[in-house]
């Protein structure tokens, strides 16, 4: 609890310090110095200790309460920086053409730090994505577990994990990429997608009763994702320009030179495709299993002779040669 509060108590005895000397040596930097320290103290003490260790204690939810907190130290900051330049700066129209000049030259050389700072402030205000939403940034995907000023902080997926796994990497990625870059998020406004499987059936199975049961397991799996995300698409409708999308599952059919190739599409919860995509193929399985009109097809190779070859002058076969060689 003391270590809490120690810097606040380092301030207000640097306060008092410089009042003491400006008491006893009145001084106009030394008075500066002292309305300085009162500031800071001030506003260290509303935004550390009020704002942070009563306010924030009392939000229940944590994503929101991780949002709060970052709010509060970004104004934190804004106000501090605002307050000691009003205390310090006198001429502000003299001090503005200087400045100018400076930040100009700071913006060349420290280009990329405005832009991941810029970035920043438009993840904060647009809602581009927030913490706990699942996105991809520059080809790297992941759950979005920090989001700072200057950077972002994923909780990594994909790379040599197969399906929807964390790798368990944090990737750090600079906020300066949603200037330029395009960012897929997963969960912003709606918590579903479409995923599909792929099932090869021979030309002799009955594909009528492939498709009827097939679908019969996903519809009985899936039903309940269809329903919520059909309502999640209206309200879609209402925010964006959206043509009304089918969510119910279907099987869509293409014949290939070997086999009958089933795509079974649906619709699922972001973070259970994975599971979903397993138990589906599972009960898929089970019902071709159950079934003597359905087969699975596979690649198959027919050998339908085999090139002759010579050897001292003589015409052979490939297999006559491997058997007197061997």
């Amino acid at each position: 609890m003391l270590k809490r509060f120690l810097a606040f108590f380092l301030l207000i005895a640097l306060t008092i310090a410089l009042w003491i000397l400006n008491y006893a040596y009145p001084s106009i930097d030394l008075q500066k110095a002292f309305y300085t320290a009162a500031a800071i103290t001030i506003i260290h003490f509303l935004f550390r200790h009020v704002f942070q260790d009563v306010l924030i204690k009392r939000i229940k939810v944590s994503k929101t309460r991780y949002s709060f907190k970052k709010t509060v130290s970004i104004v934190y900051l804004v106000v501090l920086l605002a307050v000691v330049v009003n205390i310090w700066v006198e001429n502000t129209q003299s001090l503005l053409v200087s400045y100018g000049i400076i930040a100009a030259g700071l913006a060349v050389a420290l280009q990329d730090l405005f832009k991941n700072f810029v970035g920043g402030i438009i993840i904060f205000v647009t809602g581009i994505y927030r913490v706990g939403d699942r996105v991809e940034i520059n080809t790297k995907k992941g759950d979005v577990i920090g989001i700072d000023i200057l950077y972002t902080t994923l909780m990594e997926m994909g790379e040599w994990m197969s399906g929807d796994q964390a790798t368990g990497r944090l990737t750090i990625i600079p906020n300066g990429y949603i200037l330029a870059g395009s960012v897929n998020n997963y969960t912003k406004d709606h918590d579903f997608i479409w995923d599909d499987i792929s099932i090869p059936i021979t030309y002799d199975s009955d594909w009528k009763e492939a498709v009827t049961k097939i679908l019969s397991v996903v519809r009985r799996e899936t039903d309940h994702v269809a329903y919520q995300a059909g309502k999640e698409l209206s309200t879609l409708e209402e925010k964006y320009y959206l043509p009304r999308r089918v969510v119910e599952p279907a099987v869509f059919i293409t014949m290939t030179d070997n086999w009958i190739n089933f795509n079974i599409r649906y619709t699922t919860v972001v973070r259970e495709r994975r599971m979903v995509r397993n138990k589906l193929s599972r009960l898929i399985l089970d019902e071709i299993e159950k079934s003597d009109k359905i087969k699975i097809a596979s690649t198959t190779i027919d050998i339908v002779g085999f090139p002759e070859g010579k050897l001292d002058g003589r015409e052979m076969d490939v297999w006559k040669i491997g058997q007197e060689t061997s």
